[in-house]
């Protein structure tokens, strides 16, 4: 006799076949100063028997109570779970590495500024515009959980370290940072690149031109692609210096763009930092976005490999 059909429930639940209850797993969040880190937790079980997309959790080291006698509970979607990294072989970590940083109880997403030295490494994160000092064994190669499977995966990234010294052909030129850069004071009429801490607009950089200093590290700067509610003028706004980087230089690409490469995606008239989630025909990508969980179609000529602007120099992350 042939298998029965599987229960709608059934095939749910193959879906998510490392979050059952029980399971340790590290969590993410999408709440203002969590963005960007990874918690320990345990999957409770889930909210719905017949919807395994989301599940209540345990964190393990978050608690209640200043006591820590009570771990906190919440509800989640399984696209903020991912299974504990298994542990990897001893590895030198090098500038520009993404890494994962554990600072706080938790692991917080940040890349390699300098090798200090005696196993001391300068992490700057993205999000929160710091930079720290940490010891070697407490940074971890970062790697995203796609598709049920690691990204880069444990064993393939084992035999690439031992590889290093072989790879002759970089798919990214380096950027390499001019002596006016590093002592860039934003001057009048100064094209620069902006951010905001605004919600919805988080992880965005738009261009902008500077008015006029405004005295010790603050700036006005006038937009070049916003304009006003009367859309008479482009919009003006005082900002810090934490806000505004210069226009970075263009990086040229010996090949196309990859699965998770770290990309600009010109969008509503800024660039939104995302992570190509998968190639298609005709030079189009779909981008993925971490701010907003959602995905979108851009062309090649809409995309810039993502760059940081670190102690007056371009940092690109490494490529997977």
């Amino acid at each position: 006799m042939g298998r029965k059909p599987k229960s709608q429930s059934a095939k749910k639940s193959a879906k998510y076949p490392h979050f059952k209850p029980g399971s340790t797993v590290e969590i993410s969040s999408n709440e203002e100063g969590f963005r960007g880190s990874w918690f320990a937790g345990t999957v409770i079980g889930r909210v719905s028997p017949g919807d395994p997309s989301r599940v209540h959790v345990e964190y393990i080291s978050l608690f209640v109570d200043e006591e820590g006698t009570a771990r906190v509970r919440e509800i989640v979607d399984v696209v903020m779970l991912r299974p504990v990294p298994p542990p990897e072989n001893d590895r030198e970590f090098k500038f520009g590495e993404e890494v994962d940083a554990f600072h706080s109880d938790g692991w917080w997403e940040g890349v390699i500024t300098k090798d200090n030295g005696e196993g001391r490494f300068t992490v700057y994160f993205r999000r929160s515009r710091e930079e720290m000092e940490l010891w070697k064994d407490q940074l971890r190669l970062h790697r995203e959980w796609a598709n049920g499977a690691w990204k880069p995966p444990f064993e393939e990234e084992n035999a690439k370290l031992n590889q290093d010294k072989v790879e002759n052909l970089p798919l990214v030129e380096k950027v390499k940072p001019s002596e006016s850069a590093k002592e860039h004071m934003y001057s009048r009429g100064t094209q620069v690149e902006v951010s905001s801490d605004e919600k919805g607009f988080e992880c965005a950089w738009f261009a902008a031109t500077v008015v006029e200093p405004l005295g010790k590290d603050k700036f006005l700067i006038e937009y070049q692609t916003l304009k006003t509610e009367d859309d008479k003028a482009f919009l003006r706004e005082e900002l810090d210096i934490l806000h505004i980087r210069p226009s970075p230089p263009e990086v040229k690409m010996v090949n196309s763009f990859k699965f998770l490469d770290e990309v600009d995606a010109l969008y509503n008239d800024g660039w939104w930092v995302g992570v190509i989630s998968r190639a298609k025909r005709n030079s189009k990508y779909i981008v993925y976005f971490k701010t907003t969980n959602e995905e979108m179609e851009f062309r090649d000529s809409e995309l810039r490999l993502h760059q940081d602007w670190i102690d007056g120099k371009w940092v690109t992350a490494s490529r997977v």
